[in-house]
């Protein structure tokens, strides 16, 4: 119950940095995403049923808030969780450096499995110029912001299959 609630407070902190207070004190670019960090985090550490019924709700709820079309950062942030679970008994997850590989290679990704679905799904001819001048940047600042976040967020258990 108490992780349960440790979990709840931790999301809405993001959301509230991420929506309210980055925004009004950080350039485009450069403006982290702190939900992409924590899909990261439970895709390395969390179990399977939790962690992918959580990360599609965090990719919704990233969805609703942001503006973009609802299901887009759903299926993204899923298939971040899918892949980074799937490689998580492989690798030592409670790395710095791997969360922040991580992280970084997540915000490409999200960007690519965002783009090939507005490509697919919109009729919106110039998407690309939105997404890709800022994949870079805020890959860097996702990167450094988990190697400091990787203490802030609490351990998830992994459930026995």
């Amino acid at each position: 119950m108490v992780a349960l609630l440790n979990t709840i407070v931790l999301v809405m902190t993001g959301i509230i940095f991420q929506y309210v207070l980055i925004p009004a004190h950080i350039a485009d670019p450069f403006k982290p995403n702190l939900l992409i960090i924590l899909v990261v985090y439970i895709g390395f550490r969390s179990a399977f049923r939790v962690g992918a019924v959580s990360s599609f709700l965090l990719g919704l709820l990233h969805d609703s808030l942001s503006g973009i079309n609802f299901g887009l950062s759903g299926f993204s942030f899923l298939v971040i969780f899918f892949l980074y679970h799937e490689i998580a008994n492989r690798l030592y997850t409670r790395s710095r450096l791997l969360m922040m590989l991580g992280a970084f290679l997540a915000t490409f990704l999200h960007a690519f499995l965002s783009l090939v679905l507005l490509l697919i799904f919109s009729s919106s001819a110039g998407v690309y110029a939105s997404i890709l001048p800022s994949v870079l940047p805020q890959g860097l600042v996702n990167a450094v912001l988990s190697a400091c976040l990787i203490n802030v967020i609490p351990l998830a258990g992994r459930e026995k299959a």
